[in-house]
């Protein structure tokens, strides 16, 4: 916040002149996904000031690419062969980024509605009114970084019904405790009430498949990227990684120096807690 004013009984703001959100970028761009250091940092700074959110008992409860703009949108263009032909790119020079659009979230103490989430970013226990706090978050963030790896959501749909058929289709069969916990019609003895052979069946299986066969290389970087992804599209909200944990994942290892925004001492344990893990 830079000022703020009264303006005939208007409570007004100033905030920082901003760029383009990353979802206007990427449209602008012809869904041309953003190379992985950018995709990096992005997501890292995503991570962290949702975990400042997270620690001061907030949930943000609408985080997708519309509400994360860049501080400054200027671009370059560059030649790249797509689908084996030369198209012409943008790259932004710069991915520092802000996180807007506080108006939904919630404190710990508040009411919580029971529907939070733009529906592409929904994780499964508000679509299956299990109640959410702060790991819905982290879901929403690892649909974000899919979306900004492929340049297209990963769970394209309306419906509360198809969604959990993609997630299954995608992530595997949702735990039988949420299953039989949930008020809502959409499973039968444990299992999700879903007909694979209609078209709605159909239209899943065709453009649906696990996770991994989403990668577009055996490279490390994007290994540790979808090893991160899987972590924070754990079904069970209490067993979905930390911002925390996040961020002293492999991923962001490569997050130069200066870029970083403070190494906070827990992040520094986790990250040896890691190591000593792996030379044991």
């Amino acid at each position: 916040m830079l000022d703020w004013f009264d303006y005939h009984g208007h409570m007004c703001i100033a905030f920082q002149m901003l760029g383009l959100s990353v979802f206007d970028f990427l449209k602008d761009n012809n869904y041309h996904p953003y190379p992985l250091e950018q995709v990096r940092h992005i997501g890292y700074q995503l991570c962290f000031s949702v975990k400042f959110l997270h620690e001061n008992n907030l949930t943000h409860t609408d985080l997708k690419p519309e509400n994360i703009l860049f501080v400054d949108a200027d671009f370059e263009t560059t030649n790249v062969y797509s689908n084996k032909r030369l198209r012409e790119v943008k790259r932004v020079k710069r991915t520092d980024v802000r996180l807007i659009d506080f108006g939904s979230a919630t404190f710990d103490h508040e009411h919580h509605s029971t529907i939070v989430s733009t529906r592409h970013y929904r994780a499964p226990e508000v679509i299956l009114e299990l109640g959410w706090s702060q790991p819905c978050d982290v879901w929403s963030i690892g649909c974000i970084l899919f979306e900004l790896y492929l340049g297209v959501t990963l769970f394209q749909t309306h419906d509360n019904r198809e969604h959990l058929a993609m997630m299954q289709r995608i992530l595997g069969e949702i735990p039988i405790r949420m299953a039989r916990k949930t008020k809502t019609k959409y499973f039968h003895r444990g299992k999700l009430d879903w007909d694979e052979k209609s078209s709605a069946g159909r239209y899943v299986r065709n453009n649906c498949k696990p996770l991994m066969r989403y990668r577009q290389s055996e490279e490390s970087d994007h290994m540790q990227l979808f090893n991160l992804i899987l972590r924070m599209l754990e079904y069970e909200p209490l067993q979905r990684i930390t911002l925390r944990e996040a961020l002293a994942h492999p991923f962001f290892d490569k997050i130069p120096a200066h870029l970083r925004l403070g190494d906070p001492q827990g992040s520094v344990d986790i990250r040896r807690e890691r190591s000593l893990s792996i030379s044991r």
